[in-house]
């Protein structure tokens, strides 16, 4: 299970929160960073979108089979059916 860790900021009366240092730093969120507010199973969370959208979806796909490996799998089964099929008409 995940280690939860606790930190707090007060809400100021124009909603700003103060997001802590070492939370801060962790995350890489420096002033101007975009940040998302998204809202799942009643929780609240807060996701700092990197500059680089590149960056964002690295490792999207991590989890779960080599879409690359998948891929030259099939090219290869295709490159020998279609050697039989040439063989076959050479006979």
């Amino acid at each position: 299970m995940p280690e939860t860790r606790y930190k707090s900021s007060k809400v100021s009366p124009k909603g700003w929160v103060v997001i802590p240092a070492e939370l801060r730093k962790r995350y890489g969120i420096q002033p101007g960073t975009i940040v998302i507010f998204e809202e799942a199973e009643g929780k609240l969370i807060l996701r700092p979108i990197p500059k680089s959208p590149v960056e964002m979806l690295t490792g999207m796909f991590k989890e779960g089979p080599s879409l690359a490996e998948e891929l030259l799998r099939e090219r290869r089964k295709e490159l020998e059916n279609e050697e039989r099929k040439l063989g076959r008409m050479g006979s």
